[in-house]
């Protein structure tokens, strides 16, 4: 067994930022609904979930596992390719933060170890049966499986509670929805907390640190516990207004609804070794809630915008992770190369966040969306409102008063 060397401890380093940015991009998928429908004040809800992730940390390494042992093999790979995959994971992470996007930090992150793997090994060292069956069907399964689920939901509760006194039935979806808000956490953290944790074990055992096949460590559970813990309670507020008021306006039945569907299937894929994107489930329940209730609605602009993101969490990850494998390939160098751009591209990303500041002070205010391309067609040959033309002609023609009847009024109303 080697020694802890330099680069190794990099990797770690850097696959616990990682963990911190998934932290943080990741609040909405617990507290979206339950800060939007006022249920729990901000901070509250934040700090909660955050102690819930870092309990669910502690209750299953299946999903570990399967980052560690089954998407790659391990032979062959490099501390540095778990770095260039990191690489990738954290700048994705960080973009579709600052626009308020809910992607799958789960993705971002397969998707750099994908593409560092074949920069790295060829295509061969990725185990493409793994790739499918547990991370690309869930991915499809999960919002469509988590909104049906919502959409029944919601119906249901609507339907039994429509004799119920209002207020009451108000309060108590709010206490359920504070309840089904920490089970999200809960299970956050038993799915996207191991993923880290197998992130660093792959790293281990590639750097000669730990046997191969070993389970993660438990200095290694407890620290990614920790990150992920911490990059909660800072809150991502652009992406929990998102999720929150940006996809639908929901009400506590609603809330309860996808927030208790979400749990159920982010619980039973972390069950069955399933490297689930929580975004994705949440995402889908939201959406599914907000159908559920009659009146509904959905943003269909914002869920579009986050359906692309999602579609490009993947590859856009996999390329940045592969063009950040090719430059430490160079040597140390090149390592500290990938490293300053790391920091740079981090650096430059929160400076640009800074100003437009999205905080808990703020995070339920909606903006109005911009107008579509249909919407802004319509309006330019749309007629002018009245008394605009006369307006127009006035500013272009004045025309000085006259004591003649006759003459025409420069303000006159049309």
């Amino acid at each position: 067994m080697e020694s802890f060397s330099l680069i190794l401890a990099i990797v770690v380093v850097t696959a616990l930022a990682f963990d911190f940015t998934n932290g943080f991009h990741d609040t909405a998928n617990a507290m979206a609904t339950t800060i939007s429908t006022g249920a729990l004040k901000p901070k509250v809800a934040v700090t909660m979930s955050a102690v819930l992730n870092l309990v669910g940390a502690f209750l299953s390494v299946e999903v570990a596992n399967t980052i560690s042992k089954g998407l790659v093999d391990e032979t062959g790979i490099r501390p540095e390719v778990i770095f260039a995959a990191l690489v990738g994971a954290i700048l994705w992470n960080l973009l579709t933060w600052l626009v308020g996007l809910p992607s799958s930090s789960s993705h971002a992150l397969m998707g750099g170890l994908i593409g560092a793997t074949i920069a790295s090994a060829g295509v061969g060292a990725v185990h493409g049966d793994v790739l499918v069956t547990k991370v690309l069907i869930p991915a499809i399964a999960a919002p469509l499986v988590a909104g049906l689920a919502a959409m029944v939901a919601t119906r249901l509760t609507y339907t039994l509670g429509r004799k119920a006194d209002g207020k009451a039935s108000e309060k108590g979806y709010r206490a359920g929805q504070i309840a089904s808000a920490g089970l999200v956490s809960l299970a956050h953290g038993t799915n996207d907390a191991q993923k880290t944790m197998g992130i660093i074990t792959l790293a281990l055992v590639a750097g000669g640190a730990v046997a191969p096949d070993s389970d993660p460590p438990l200095w290694v559970i407890l620290s990614a516990g920790v990150a992920i813990a911490l990059g909660t309670y800072l809150g991502g507020w652009r992406i929990i207004r998102t999720m929150g008021k940006g996809l639908t306006d929901l009400q506590p039945q609603q809330g309860f609804a996808a927030q208790t569907s979400a749990a159920t299937v982010i619980l039973a894929s972390s069950h069955l070794g399933f490297s689930l994107s929580t975004t994705h489930s949440v995402s889908g329940a939201v959406m599914g809630a907000g159908l559920g209730r009659k009146g509904g609605v959905v943003r269909w602009s914002t869920a579009t915008r986050m359906f692309v993101a999602w579609g490009l969490t993947l590859p856009a990850a996999a390329l940045v992770g592969a063009l950040a494998e090719y430059v430490t390939g160079f040597g140390d160098w090149g390592t500290a190369v990938v490293a300053v751009f790391l920091v740079a591209s981090s650096a430059a990303i929160w400076k640009i966040s800074r100003r437009e500041v999205v905080d808990h002070t703020n995070v339920n205010d909606v903006e109005e969306e911009s107008a579509g391309v249909v919407t802004t067609a319509i309006a330019a040959v749309a007629p002018p409102p009245a008394g605009t033309v006369a307006e127009d002609l006035a500013a272009a023609f004045p025309v000085q008063a006259t004591s003649d009847s006759k003459a025409p009024s420069a303000t006159t109303t049309v």
